[in-house]
């Protein structure tokens, strides 16, 4: 999937359909001229349904389709006729995406099941015919009820990346590099930093044909959770990951800082993220000797809270390792 495909937030109107107006008929036949009441109901009018779909990953199909509208109830006739309901109008969505109410900013529901079915406005009930009302001191009511009123909102839909793995570090820190190598996925890499804009997915193949979903997030800076850089941008993608995979270069100044800056800024974002299972992956370790390594391997097994091993994406060092890891820690 190209970056400019990938679409994660999205504002739409929806509107449901009206009920529609039960019939005021009275029943007239040959040598019947005083038949009584027989006006049937009005029908229900279409709601607006968000459907989960574990065949979507972006939000793109919606991106230029801003208003839906359910149909509208058909109105009752003669013979108790009940009128049609109106169409209800589905929208699919990927899992992991959380709808929100434009207006005041509140989370109405999430979907993260596939076929999962939420109403997000409904149709308005169909009104009663006249024969619901008859009764022994009125037998011919010449009136019906109208259908009930459509519902209407603006809606804003947010895309929560749901992978087993996300990829955590600075710009720059290899995390595209080492999704193109340890998956089928096509990232866009340069040395630059903020090269991803957009997450990326790829599924990982272990042994006897098991997988499981690794995303590269884009990289957080100081004062991310505060919105600097690509801020809350990207930060909710990482909420919905099982394992938090830390990537720190090699050549980094001082790898336990790096790491404290990116532990801190997911805590002030959600302290529930420090719950997560964490590794880190000190990448770009082809550049170390073996003398170097065991120095900072040295130094870094008093200074690190939680397990981490060496890599190289580019010369496939560590990879099979870093699978197992994951591996165990996903189904641990």
């Amino acid at each position: 999937m190209t970056e400019g495909n990938f679409v994660d937030y999205v504002k739409m109107y929806v509107a449901s359909g009206k009920g529609g107006q039960g019939s005021a008929h009275l029943h007239r036949e040959k040598y019947i001229t005083k038949g009584g009441p027989d006006g049937g109901d009005g029908g229900r009018g279409g709601h607006v349904v968000i459907r989960g779909n574990s065949n979507l990953w972006t939000l793109h199909h919606l991106k230029f389709k801003k208003h839906i509208r359910a149909g509208h109830g058909e109105h009752g006739s003669k013979s108790r006729s009940t009128g049609a309901d109106g169409e209800d109008a589905y929208v699919d969505v990927p899992l992991g995406t959380v709808v929100r109410d434009t207006e005041t900013n509140t989370v109405i529901f999430e979907i993260t099941e596939h076929g999962e079915e939420q109403i997000i406005v409904e149709g308005g009930k169909g009104g009663l015919g006249n024969w619901h009302f008859k009764s022994s001191t009125n037998q011919t009511p010449r009136y019906a009820q109208p259908g009930l009123p459509m519902e209407e909102k603006y809606i804003t839909m947010e895309l929560k990346v749901l992978a087993d793995v996300g990829l955590v570090g600075f710009p720059n820190a290899g995390k595209s590099t080492l999704l193109s190598v340890i998956t089928s996925a096509k990232p866009k890499i340069a040395d630059y930093e903020f090269t991803t804009l957009k997450p990326n997915l790829g599924i990982v193949e272990y042994r006897d044909f098991k997988t499981f979903v690794m995303a590269d997030i884009p990289g957080i800076i100081e004062g991310a959770a505060e919105g600097k850089g690509l801020g809350h941008y990207f930060l909710r993608h990482i909420e919905r990951n099982s394992v938090l995979l830390f990537l720190i270069p090699a050549d980094a100044d001082n790898i336990k800082k790096q790491y404290d800056i990116l532990l801190d800024e997911l805590r002030r974002y959600n302290p529930e993220m420090l719950d997560k299972e964490r590794l880190i992956a000190i990448s770009k370790s082809d550049m170390l000797d073996e003398e170097l390594k065991s120095e900072l391997n040295t130094q870094l097994e008093g200074e690190l809270p939680i397990p981490y091993l060496f890599i190289s994406s580019v010369a496939q060092q560590g990879i099979t390792q870093l699978k197992d890891k994951l591996w165990g820690i996903l189904n641990d």
